[in-house]
């Protein structure tokens, strides 16, 4: 008796049928999983011997760090990114700060958008979760930047936003790189190179000197200040901007929060560090009056998640270490490359400090009421990140005996993924980079979507306790 062969066809339809199943049920578990299985394949090919200058096998803390990092587009090293790896290992990372910056979860939802050109309703819920993470947790919430239905025009924008800034800031880029002396070739590669870290917020250099020939150009700098500020607002944004740039009235609440406090911020961010750091001489207080004034804004922006210093942040004061800290701590926009709690997180906690102080019953911005269960989100994801930090902050002080202003510095750096460094991971033992390893990760797949990933699932509660009004203050 002939058995009937199993259809390759359908063994590929149903494991496609069941992890759309599995990604619509928990996309919380699996943009975890999948950031995990990025990471662990980056891991294996950092591993690869063509994957190093020397041809040798890399040590597999420094394999393991470098692929989060890539992942995560953090921008922390344990070694030279620009001599250990080889032309093979380069290309690797670019390839990761792509995927990473994009997001995987938005990746794979413009992938399956090419394969079957049209998106499901469980693709479109996917990939409205990775740009609101409210959808997680109660579907579809009122007063989203980007509805339901626009979520295909949204993955269209993402992708052609990434390939049209990134041309473009590579482009004003090439100019000054190839004035600066580097060849052809080289300045081509070097202009994309930093186009792509610029925008994915990363900071990795292709040289060993870095951006140190630059340090003084205004135009090189104000490019990458331009570059990780598109990056860092965020893609949904961006698809508002670019259907209703000259039409602010039609500007949702999440455009217009994340726009003003974003510079509200660059801004402050950089003033402080001009008055912080206007004495100090291994910093800003050798420069012209000109450079003196720009160099703080420069490192403001950076402090956001960019990456790049043009100065050694080791020198700076220690009250311009907590200034960086609460930058980046804070990070840019929501569904963006940068990290941190994000901007819109801040302003809603203000916001709601403000009514409170107003009695005022509910919080508002811009003629536009903001539900509660946007307040316990961002309650939630101050708390879960503050809890991160800190944990990461604890063990590090005893693996490492460093102060604490260079061990809160590196932890926070690593889980907002700014990839700022006062040279403290390069100095750490392997256990030391394991532990900022997982800070990167957390930081980057989200605290919200790790907590709710931890959850086996979200009860119905069919009844109302008595209340009771705790003393809080």
């Amino acid at each position: 008796m002939r058995t009937k062969p199993v259809s390759r066809d359908s063994i590929f339809a149903r494991t496609r049928d069941y992890f759309e199943h599995f990604a619509a049920a928990t996309p919380a578990r699996f943009a975890i999983l999948i950031f995990a299985g990025f990471v662990l394949v980056f891991t294996a090919i950092f591993l690869l011997p063509i994957s190093t200058a020397t041809g040798e096998v890399p040590p597999l803390a420094d394999a393991l760090f470098t692929a989060v990092s890539v992942i995560c587009v953090t921008g922390l090293a344990t070694v030279d990114m620009a001599t250990y790896w080889s032309p093979f290992g380069h290309a690797m990372i670019m390839l990761g700060v792509q995927i990473g910056g994009i997001g995987v979860l938005t990746l794979a939802s413009i992938l399956g958008l090419v394969i079957s050109r049209k998106l499901g309703l469980r693709q479109r819920l996917l990939a409205a979760s990775d740009s609101n993470p409210l959808r997680m947790n109660k579907g579809v919430a009122e007063s989203q930047a980007v509805r339901l239905g626009e979520i295909g025009q949204l993955l269209i924008t993402v992708a052609l936003s990434v390939l049209v800034i990134e041309l473009f800031i590579a482009i004003l880029l090439f100019p000054r790189i190839l004035a600066e002396g580097v060849p052809l070739g080289g300045a081509v590669y070097q202009s994309f190179w930093y186009s792509f870290m610029a925008f994915t917020n990363t900071g990795f250099s292709p040289t060993v000197e870095g951006i140190a020939p630059y340090a003084s150009d205004y135009w090189f700098l104000s490019v990458l200040m331009l570059g990780v500020f598109l990056g860092a607002v965020g893609f949904p944004v961006i698809y508002v901007l670019m259907r209703n740039l000259r039409r602010p009235k039609r500007w949702s609440v999440h455009v217009k929060l994340t726009l003003a406090t974003t510079l509200l911020l660059f801004a402050l961010g950089g003033l402080a560090f001009f008055v912080l750091e206007f004495n100090n001489p291994r910093t800003f207080a050798g420069l012209d009056p000109g450079q003196r004034f720009f160099q703080p804004f420069f490192l403001s922006m950076m402090t956001r998640s960019g990456g790049f210093s043009t100065i050694d942040i080791a020198e700076l004061n220690g009250s311009s270490l907590l200034v960086g800290d609460m930058l980046m701590f804070i990070g840019g926009g929501s569904a963006s490359t940068a990290g941190g709690i994000k901007v819109t997180t801040l302003a809603v906690l203000f916001l709601a400090s403000f009514a409170e102080a107003r009695g005022n019953v509910a919080m508002e911005a811009f003629d536009r009421r903001i539900p509660g269960d946007v307040l316990r989100l961002a309650v939630s994801v101050v708390l879960w990140g503050a809890t991160t930090v800190a944990t990461a902050c604890i063990i590090l002080l005893q693996i490492s005996g460093a102060t604490l202003d260079v061990v809160l510095f590196e932890v926070i750096s690593a889980f907002a993924t700014s990839g700022l460094s006062t040279g403290l991971t390069a100095s750490l033992p392997d256990s030391g980079v394991y532990v900022l390893a997982a800070t990167m990760f957390l930081g980057r797949v989200g605290t919200v979507t790790f907590a709710a990933a931890l959850a086996a699932s979200q009860r119905r509660q069919l009844f109302t306790r008595a209340e009771e009004r705790p003393i809080v203050g």
